[in-house]
């Protein structure tokens, strides 16, 4: 079993380098599984890319670091280290530039997988700190446990439920369902998600925290509250209107 955490990353030297280590203190026993880390340096303009040249010698083959010149948005950044540099039969963990992987996290989504075959993606928990990783009480995502994935789709466009980058799923899947939509602007993640449940499958809830997620004032998602957020899901809604209109889900 292999997983490959794939990190796109833009003006983050305050924050890659914890997130960086905290994918190379990933422990693996007693199973057996390896793991790699791909980093898209999408066109900084501080000292993130010469971090990145120094750090990833000294990390080994574990980490590997693709260039792109011209910035990317999240979507297009993680297609292209998938589609480029990803394994074929890997399981793949997003993880943001500024949050940080538990060390047993991938292990306990490696227990899952063995303990649910042919299930090909996962949900964890996670928590969430501030800038100064103090833990943020009453901020913990919890992921709800559905029945079919008509459910978990009826949860999200009434805006009930959502995924973020707390989950694993298999290569074999992203490439089924035509990876991440590389013209939404944001809840690229989300809209992946969806497809996952249009192709009716229902992720495994793992009982375990995958990620520290950082809040801080330079957070991508600064400024998406509800509103913005309901302009995502119809969005979203809108590019698989028929189908969802078919199992009777109503635009949010």
């Amino acid at each position: 079993m292999h997983f490959t955490v794939i990190t796109p990353t833009h003006n983050r030297r305050d924050y890659l380098p914890e997130a960086v280590a905290s994918v190379r203190a990933s422990v693996s026993a007693p199973l057996d599984f390896s793991f790699e880390h791909l980093i898209c340096e999408n066109a900084s303009t501080d000292d993130t890319a010469q971090w990145l040249r120094e750090a990833a010698p000294e990390a080994g083959p574990t980490l590997r670091v693709r260039t792109q010149p011209t910035l990317l948005k999240a979507g297009p950044a993680r297609n292209l280290l998938i589609r480029e540099d990803a394994p074929a039969d890997t399981w793949i963990v997003p993880l943001d530039d500024d949050d940080l992987l538990l060390q047993r996290a991938l292990f306990h989504y490696a227990d899952q997988i063995q303990r649910h075959p042919g299930r090909p993606w996962l949900v964890a928990d996670f928590l969430r700190v501030d800038q100064d990783r103090r833990y943020l009480p009453n901020e913990d995502y919890y992921a709800w446990q559905f029945d079919s994935p008509r459910a978990m789709l009826q949860a999200i466009f009434r805006a009930e439920h959502f995924i973020q980058g707390n989950v694993c799923y298999s290569r074999e899947l992203f490439d089924a369902v035509g990876g991440y939509d590389e013209n939404i602007k944001m809840a690229e993640d989300l809209d992946l998600y969806v497809r996952f449940l249009l192709a009716g499958h229902l992720p495994v809830i793992c009982p375990h925290i995958s990620h520290l997620h950082r809040f801080h004032t330079s957070n991508v998602s600064i400024g998406v509250d509800a509103d913005h957020h309901a302009q995502d899901l119809r969005i979203i809604y809108d590019n698989y209107a028929e189908q969802l209109l078919q199992l009777g889900i109503e635009r949010p």
